[in-house]
């Protein structure tokens, strides 16, 4: 989600995802697990259960972390197993896009 200058103001959820923040010139990216923004005068507040710096996420860890959950999401039977595998999976692709995004910013 973009947000440009005079935005309507919205309060919206926020997933399990990468976040790119820019502040005048320049760029952070943030692994962020889950919560909410407020977008209002030309401020937006994010307010996130749990967020990870990409700066703070060795790129070495985020890749096998991602690969094994990718594994274990495939690998995982019964509605329980699939729901936490899919959160974990969730989890590790978002740090794994920080980094990545980080080296391309």
């Amino acid at each position: 989600m973009g947000v440009l200058k005079n935005h309507a103001p919205i309060i919206t959820g926020l997933d399990v995802g990468a976040m790119l923040v820019r502040k005048n010139a320049e760029w952070s990216s943030y692994a962020i697990m889950g919560g909410f923004a407020l977008v209002k005068q030309n401020q937006v507040t994010i307010l996130a259960n749990e967020a990870q710096a990409s700066e703070s996420i060795d790129p070495a860890d985020a890749e096998s972390a991602f690969e094994k959950a990718k594994e274990n999401l495939e690998k995982a039977e019964g509605v329980k197993d699939k729901v936490e595998a899919n959160f974990a999976y969730k989890r590790a692709k978002a740090r794994f896009q920080v980094v990545k995004a980080s080296k391309k910013i």
